[in-house]
């Protein structure tokens, strides 16, 4: 596919739901009892293999294109599914389905397309049988398909975080709340919160002091009405290409501003970009933001701000090919595990275009500014990779194409459609 080249960007944009969000609207609405709704509910790949799941395992849920409506079963209403269940390409949906159906009394295997089944899923089975819990991978190895065996109970856990995951922790949070008695997770770093947020929504307690969890279970939960605000992961492909992409400005509207997701604007606003917040809506925890082409400077980006903007690393890493300087990204060992090793497959598909930039253990280390041309370039099945190349081939000398563009549809299906409209400067 030929990627679009463009001389300017203008227009307004309201980008897609929130991913993390929206899977576990499906997950909290099935797992309460009595009704729940969810509007603005992300229908990508990665959401509908969530939605499929549940309805696999006996939750009636209806969708008519406006409204998803959810029968809430409980925990204890999950029924036996006909067959393996599959996830597609989706790391949150059978991470934290691992937590879920980890305290079930039935068997359920849980299977992936093949960038999934490469995935390594021990960092969530090892805290999960600690806690009682009876699964295996293949052949009894750490990759899907995942078995999830039946169990009577699940024990309290007190678990120190090796890593900072927001998949991980949730997947802990969900087995924690069926479990007899209080379970305390330590994280690493703080990293996005939407679980312990929704939990505390649907009725349900948790404990929060720094990097501290505690919840005790068993416990019950409400259903309830949920309005799902833009992802910000989908608006910082944007907010990358307005302040790189010569005259331009670029409106975006309900994003979401979870203080636990915010990094991408802290990185912004250190780097010297033209970026205005406004319209700010607490209770919905979503704002408006306008962004204009920039004058950029490199910035070095560690420790606890990385949880707060590890899905947005490849498209930082393009920012910082226009940066005047280097720019270090670091402690992201995490991006090793994604839908790809994203630190190589940044570093390997940006050189490709003529970008200064090297891989590290933990990151990537980028020299600015420098030109970038025309190049063949390739999504390696990854979405956000997808999405970062078609930022890219816009201020690239050259015609840029893109092997395997199909995996930007697994969050963002209208991308390459809302791209062309802000080259077309119309309002959408």
């Amino acid at each position: 596919m030929k990627l679009s080249q463009a001389n300017q960007l203008n227009g307004t944009l309201r980008v897609p739901a929130d991913k993390s969000i929206s899977h576990r609207s499906i997950m909290f609405g099935s797992l309460a009892n009595g009704k729940t709704t969810v509007k603005n509910f992300l229908r990508a790949e990665d959401c509908m293999s969530t939605l499929h799941a549940f309805q696999a395992l006996g939750v009636p849920i209806e969708d008519d294109g406006e409204t998803i409506t959810i029968e809430g079963q409980g925990f204890g209403g999950l029924k036996p599914a006909d067959t393996a269940i599959d996830i597609g390409n989706s790391g949150t949906t059978i991470r934290l389905m691992m937590g879920i159906l980890a305290g079930s009394d039935f068997e359920t295997t849980l299977f992936g397309d093949d960038s999934l089944n490469k995935r390594p899923m021990n960092r969530v089975m090892l805290p999960l049988r600690e806690m009682n819990a009876q699964m295996h991978g293949d052949n009894d190895s750490e990759f899907p398909p995942i078995t999830i065996e039946g169990v009577k109970e699940l024990q309290p856990i007190h678990y120190v975080m090796p890593m900072a995951s927001a998949q991980v922790k949730s997947a802990i949070i969900f087995a924690a709340m069926q479990a007899k008695g209080t379970s305390t997770i330590l994280e690493k770093e703080v990293s996005r919160n939407h679980t312990e947020e929704m939990i505390r929504q649907f009725g349900g307690d948790i404990q929060v002091t720094g990097k501290e969890i505690s919840i005790t279970g068993p416990q019950t939960l409400t259903g309830q009405a949920v309005t799902v605000p833009g992802d910000i992961s989908s608006a910082a492909f944007f907010l990358v290409a307005g302040a790189i992409t010569p005259n331009s400005e670029i409106t975006l509207t309900n994003v979401g501003i979870n203080p636990t997701r915010t990094g991408i604007v802290d990185v912004l606003q250190d780097m010297g970009a033209d970026l205005e917040i406004f319209n700010e809506d607490t209770q919905n925890q979503s704002a408006d933001m306008l962004i204009r082409t920039s004058n950029l400077k490199a910035t070095t980006i560690e420790g606890d701000l990385i949880p707060r903007l590890i899905d947005e690393l490849p498209v930082i890493a393009l920012l910082a090919t226009q940066a005047q300087g280097t720019t270090i990204i670091k402690d992201a060992e995490e991006l090793k595990v994604k839908e790809t090793n994203r630190i190589d497959a940044t570093a390997d598909q940006l050189r490709k275009m003529g970008a200064d930039i090297t891989a590290t253990e933990d990151g990537l280390i980028i020299n600015g500014p420098t030109p970038l041309h025309g190049a063949t370039v390739s999504s390696l099945g990854d979405h956000r990779i997808g999405m970062m190349l078609q930022v890219a081939a816009l201020i690239s000398e050259g015609d840029v194409e893109l092997e395997r563009p199909e995996a930007v549809a697994i969050s963002y299906p209208a991308f390459f459609d809302d791209i062309q409209t802000l080259i077309q400067g119309g309002a959408k």
